[in-house]
């Protein structure tokens, strides 16, 4: 028999105390290993080349495999146990034998006594065992320490547009907390191949790997809404300037589109369904700064149109080519006949359709931001108070102070692009950045920084749209990509005292706001009149400066003339 190799090992034994200490390193200077002379007489032999790149390894490779650690060894025994006390007589293991000798026993006088004199002790240790009660619940009185919060954001689901890879250009989810998300894509760079495709989709949120309608508009869509009464009504805006709507239960197709010559004179960023008794009305908004409601039983033309023209006096009349242009829109279904509007400009106006002239069309005027306002939303608990989104911050608003936002967040280093409250958490802030971020502020717990900041993607994100459930928030990137993100518990849901610490947080900045406005205008109020009393001081003394200049002046001339009138006598 031929005996095997015997297998070499080196097993490398380290304590367990002395893993993860730290490492030092240190420089240390190339050390010269072996030097050899180069031999002159076989030079004939070699052929010069230059240049020449080797990769030369010096230094031999050692690398450790496993570490074994010094194992603990375990063996199992067992314990024979004997039972003693009985006499010799009696087998132990025959159980009628035992039994009867038992019964001898305790008729006996003497183990009644020894019973009852060990039951005094026997009780004492249990009272002794039971004076301690292992399961009681101390400080029962002090009140629950709630749990550690651990706010969280992740993707749950991912949804590609087939084919080009157009941005997304609105999101709206179905009424009633239905699983369905409307996408419309659009690419408005006129030099783009991608403005081929027109498609827009309806995906169901539980299958990601095709949409489940395709939306076929003449145009593509820049706006895609659901209508709140019917799940199946969707309204859209597009990229010449027309309106039309769609009935999933009848196709792709579009059911009716607006002849061009009413439409918008420029794209349609924007289309909301107002609050009607038939549920069929909407309105519109383009960069051209005309508002348009509509009617999807006749789309023959507009029901109403109104023109953002900020006039000074009220006999002017608005004019289109004052108009300025619309970059969202916003509307509120308990306030039926208001509606607000966010410029190109960075301004937000606030407008009324009942409005009799155009200074009550357009009531109010708030300067947001330094660019366009890209997303305008009022909270859904607090009315009086809205959101705006523009350039690098996202401010709070209230009606009630019109010169400055009463919370803003600080300035970021990449651009926002759209933001939402949370419809249950009415407290969250929910804003997409440029840099493919989704940035989470909550007013009640952090106003300084966000709480959570996800990484969904590497490319921008230009649009969001929150679930009615609180919990699901759909962003779409600029490849066309729509991501679905789910928040955590305490992120998604709203505690009974919420409410009550936010309207004090609002009110409180509110009224903050309000008395530095009063204080600017004491300020503005003193500076006009120190102009004018300036002014006026100012006449009067150039008043006297010329008559001291006339009197000096004769008083010259007088001078003059004796001066001469002496010499003349001389």
């Amino acid at each position: 028999m031929v005996d095997k190799p015997e297998e070499l090992t080196y097993e490398y034994t380290r304590r367990r105390r002395d893993f993860g200490k730290q490492l030092l390193f240190e420089d240390h200077g190339p050390e010269m290993r072996a030097s050899i002379p180069s031999n002159p007489a076989l030079y004939k032999n070699y052929i010069l080349r230059n240049p020449i790149h080797t990769g030369i390894q010096h230094t031999c490779s050692m690398s450790e495999h496993w570490v074994n650690s010094e194992r603990t060894h375990y063996s199992c025994s067992g314990v024979n146990h004997v039972e003693g006390g009985w006499p010799k007589d009696i087998n132990m293991a025959d159980p009628e034998a035992t039994q009867r000798y038992r019964r001898k026993i305790e008729k006996d006088d003497a183990y009644i006594h020894a019973v009852m004199n060990l039951g005094h002790s026997m009780e004492h240790n249990i009272l002794q065992n039971n004076a301690l009660d292992m399961y009681q619940i101390y400080y029962s009185e002090l009140p629950t320490i709630p749990p550690v919060e651990k706010s969280s954001c992740h993707t749950v689901n991912v949804y590609r547009e087939p084919g080009a890879r157009r941005p997304v250009r609105a999101l709206s989810w179905q009424a009633d907390g239905g699983a369905r998300l409307a996408t419309a894509h659009a690419d408005v760079d006129l030099t783009s191949a991608n403005r081929v495709q027109q498609l827009s989709y309806i995906w169901d949120i539980e299958n990601a790997n095709a949409p489940e309608l395709a939306i076929k508009p003449p145009q593509p869509l820049l706006d895609l809404q659901y209508n709140q009464r019917d799940q199946n009504i969707l309204v859209g805006g597009m990229l010449n300037g027309q309106v039309g709507w769609w009935d999933m239960r009848k196709g792709g197709e579009p059911v009716g589109v607006c002849p061009p010559y009413v439409a918008h004179r420029d794209l349609v960023r924007n289309v909301l369904f107002i609050n009607s008794k038939t549920g069929a009305e909407f309105f519109s908004s383009s960069p051209d700064g005309v508002v348009k409601w509509w009617d999807t039983r006749n789309m023959s033309e507009p029901t109403d149109s109104m023109i953002i023209d900020i006039v000074k006096n009220p006999t002017d009349i608005p004019s289109v080519d004052r108009a300025i242009g619309i970059s969202a829109l916003e509307y509120e279904p308990t306030i039926p006949t208001r509606f607000m509007v966010g410029t190109e400009t960075g301004l937000v106006i606030g407008g009324n359709r009942k409005g009799k002239n155009a200074v009550e069309k357009l009531p109010s005027k708030y300067e947001a931001h330094l660019g366009p306002v890209y997303s305008l939303q009022r909270n859904p608990t607090f009315l009086k108070n809205f959101l705006t989104v523009g350039d690098w911050t996202a401010r709070v608003w209230s009606e009630d102070c019109r010169e400055s936002s009463i919370l803003w967040t600080y300035s970021h280093r990449t651009k926002l692009t759209d933001g939402a409250w949370n419809p249950v958490r009415f407290s969250l802030i929910l804003v997409t950045q440029w840099d493919g971020c989704l940035s989470c502020w909550d007013l009640l717990r952090r106003r300084s920084a966000p709480i959570v900041t996800a990484q969904l993607c590497d490319e921008p994100l230009l649009r969001l749209r929150p679930h009615e459930g609180g919990f699901l928030v759909a962003c779409g990137s600029s490849k066309g990509t729509v991501y679905l993100a789910e928040l955590s518990q305490n992120l998604g849901t709203a505690d009974k005292n919420d409410k009550q610490l936010l309207t004090h947080i609002l009110d409180r900045e509110n009224k903050r706001e309000r008395i530095l406005e009063a204080r600017m205008r004491e300020l503005r109020l003193k500076m006009r009149q120190d102009r004018d009393n300036g002014q006026q001081t100012s006449d009067s003394d150039a008043t006297g400066t010329d008559r001291d200049l006339e009197e000096a002046s004769s008083e010259y001339m007088q001078m003059i003339s004796e001066l001469q009138a002496q010499q003349k006598n001389v």
